[in-house]
């Protein structure tokens, strides 16, 4: 913590192997592309640096030995068959304690990276769903303690499953003690908000700036009179953007990494990464400096917990998302990212009956660096955004594809439109089953397993967001709850339903049908020797447009997903028959929504 660093001295700087010095070489480039110039630069750095010493040699000794396997063991987090599990834990578990017991059910679908959302201490009231941290070294009381997440996360190691933390680095609650202390006057905690004073000034950014939440929190600040002045809060009114020109506020959030890796966890989701750097005149995301941030986090990590991996929530276009790898392994950023280009592309595809869109999105992410790995979801705790594949997709397309999973016209989909600027098609919300339509169109779970089993055969790490195992659809409920009743997004946040859970292995409900194909993959790709998650996903045309081919060349031969996106049974070239590694069954013809997995030689 901030007040604790200040009493550290270079004393703490142990001896640097080689491996370290190139770390703290490039995490002093970035610093000094951020803060060079200031006058007490040096003094910066060494009390930066004092912290990550001090913080390796209080790493526990079972940490110090997993960081040492995984040195040996690049992209340890993606292995095969071992997919990520996304939840929130009040809605999934209740309690800390509470997920411990859940974890032979985590067993039971083969997890092998367990990621709660946020679960620090939020402001009370409505919390954007727990981004709004009041306190980053506490939990949420309402899940426990501090040590039953330190419990949690040995727990979870002991059974091979890794515990992956949400940090919001970009804002805290407006009630972080933090924030109490800049408004306070606090010296020590100068500047580490921004403010602007007129109308004039806050209009003058504003103008190059795009809001997250136009209908909802519209603009990028806001008024509060204690501030005496227009504070940014690029989300909601609550939530105040960090000010990372102050090497303070880069020190703070250091610690905060610092100290959770050293209490279990073992990879972190940062979250709001394009926004943590403003320049006036700029659109103030995905510009260089928060590269540099990022960059230097993950070299100081690297230092104190080598085996902690970073995953980018950039939820922005392709370009832009895939700086966040950095641009080789010597400037390594975060190992890994959303692959949201494709996921929003799918769902695109879906809903057309053709897979053009999906097809080209495989071609743009075979950009991706060697070093680099996606993680491949089908829905998370967020809207679907239609504008992540602007400039390649037109505007009539985002339109119609935003209405129908908005239910509109003849529509296979039970989803809601959110929120997006004016002019841009609405983001969407739902769960996956009901925006597939299960439950209210004969072909729903064929979509479902349409759309999990082509984001199984992708590169990179598969993430299965809580309920999507089970089939489980919208939670309308969220209405009667005045703090939720407008956010339109807890549609697609439900309590978990342990009863449909108990009987998943029942053959003859539309959960167990869903679980027993995702395990099917699990095994599949599990026993497939050299399944690689830098073997790239790459499509091809097969003649027929509403046919989705995905090609990955592997060692032994290369492995073939055939998808139909189209409510049509469809004939296959002779070219094209083969075993299904699914079914175990000889393939001719895909039915409607099919999928088949091959391998060739």
């Amino acid at each position: 913590m901030v007040a604790d660093v200040a009493h550290l001295s270079s004393a703490h700087i142990a001896s640097e192997t080689p491996r370290e010095h190139d770390l703290l070489s490039l995490a002093r480039t970035c610093l000094r592309n951020l803060y060079g110039e200031r006058a007490d630069f040096a003094a910066i750095v060494t009390e930066i640096e004092s912290r990550v010493r001090m913080a390796q040699a209080e790493r526990p000794n079972d940490l110090k030995a997993l960081d040492s396997a995984r040195l040996n063991t690049p992209k340890w987090f993606a292995r095969p068959g071992r997919p990520g599990y996304s939840c929130y834990i009040d809605r999934f578990s209740d309690t800390l304690t509470g997920c411990i017991d859940t974890i032979p059910y985590l067993n039971s679908l083969g997890v092998g990276l367990f990621h709660p959302l946020p679960l620090l201490k939020p402001r009370e009231g409505d919390s954007d769903g727990g981004f709004a941290v009041a306190d980053y070294h506490e939990v949420d009381p309402r899940l426990g303690t501090f040590d039953d997440l330190v419990a949690l996360a040995d727990s979870l190691r002991a059974n091979d499953i890794s515990l992956v933390l949400d940090v919001v680095c970009n804002h805290t609650a407006r009630e972080h003690a933090w924030a109490k202390a800049w408004l306070a006057g606090d010296p020590a905690y100068a500047d580490f908000y921004i403010k602007v004073e007129t109308d004039a000034e806050m209009q003058e950014w504003n103008r190059h700036l795009s809001d997250v939440f136009p209908d909802t929190a519209p603009g990028s600040f806001s008024w509060d009179d204690d501030a005496k002045g227009f504070v940014w809060t690029t989300f909601y009114p609550f939530q105040w953007d960090l000010n990372y020109a102050n090497p303070k506020v880069f020190l703070a959030m250091l610690d905060v990494l610092l100290d959770l890796a050293n209490s279990g966890v073992e990879g972190f989701r940062l979250d709001s990464a394009a926004y943590l750097w403003k320049i006036k005149g700029t659109i103030c995301r995905n510009l260089p400096q928060a590269h540099d941030i990022l960059k230097a986090f993950r070299s100081y990590l690297s230092v104190a917990a080598p085996g902690v991996f970073l995953l980018a929530e950039a939820i922005e276009g392709l370009d832009e998302v895939l700086g966040y790898f950095g641009t080789d392994e010597s400037q390594s950023e975060c190992d890994l990212a959303y692959d949201n280009t494709p996921m929003t592309a799918l769902w695109g595809a879906l809903a057309e009956g053709k897979a053009d869109a999906m097809s080209e999105a495989l071609r743009l992410t075979q950009q991706k660096p060697p070093h680099g790995t996606w993680l491949n979801y089908v829905r998370c705790h967020d809207d679907i955004i239609w504008q992540a594949l602007k400039g390649w997709v037109d505007q009539d397309r985002l339109w119609r594809w935003s209405n129908l999973y908005a239910g509109e016209g003849d529509s296979f989909a039970d989803g809601l439109a959110f929120q997006a600027p004016a002019g841009q098609a609405p983001s969407t919300c739902g769960m996956a089953a009901s925006l597939c339509g299960v439950g209210t169109d004969d072909f729903g779970l064929d979509r479902l397993k349409l759309v999990y089993g082509i984001t199984y055969a992708l590169d990179g790490v598969p993430m299965i967001y809580m309920g999507d195992e089970l089939a489980m659809r919208n939670d309308t409920l969220f209405r009667d709850d005045p703090q939720k009743a407008q956010e339109l997004r807890w549609l697609h946040r439900p309590q978990m339903e342990w009863t449909l859970a108990e009987a998943r292995h029942r053959s003859d409900t539309d959960a167990g049908e869903m679980f027993t194909y995702l395990l099917k993959l699990n095994h599949i790709v599990a026993n497939i020797a050299n399944w690689s998650s830098s073997a790239p996903a790459k499509s091809r045309s097969v003649g027929d447009d509403r046919i989705l081919c995905i090609d990955r060349a592997l060692p032994e031969g290369t492995f073939c997903c055939l998808a139909n996106m189209s409510d049509m049974p469809l004939f296959l070239p002779a070219s094209l028959h083969g075993h299904d590694l699914i079914t175990q069954a000889a393939v001719q013809t895909l039915p409607p929504y099919g999928l088949v997995w091959m391998m060739r030689p």
